[in-house]
């Protein structure tokens, strides 16, 4: 293991666990998040709390140029804290901010959706899309 793999993770347990001390949404509006969890298929992407994740609606497979991975959740939260929290947490597990909601990592990219959820005016739903570059 490389000194930053080795650090990537020291860091992605300390984000988890300052993401648990974070009031959640959720827990306001009666929902059950999952603080300092990570968002399926990925490695080190925390789930923000306040979010639920789809664990039906993904996709996750290798290709010769590398991995694809899709994933959703949502929840009551405003989109405006998932651009936030995303915008605080990626750069610190090595990932440079290119553009609103676009992300770039050791030749991968990573791009969030983040949308409003059909049928509920104060809920949120992410996409989050995984692919080389």
């Amino acid at each position: 293991m490389t000194a930053w793999h080795s650090w990537r993770r020291h860091a992605v347990a300390l984000l988890a666990l300052a993401a648990a001390a974070l009031p959640a949404a959720a827990s306001a509006a009666g929902g059950s998040a999952a603080p300092g969890g990570f968002v399926s298929g990925f490695e080190d992407l925390p789930l923000m709390p306040g979010l639920n994740q789809d664990a039906g609606a993904g996709t996750v497979f290798d290709t010769p140029s590398g991995r694809i991975v899709e994933a959703f959740a949502d929840g009551p939260v405003a989109a405006r804290d998932v651009d936030a929290f995303y915008a605080e947490t990626l750069p610190h597990l090595g990932w440079r901010r290119l553009s609103a909601h676009r992300y770039r990592r050791e030749g991968e990219r990573l791009e969030l959706q983040i949308t409003p959820k059909s049928g509920d005016p104060g809920g949120t739903t992410v996409r989050f899309y995984l692919a080389p570059e």
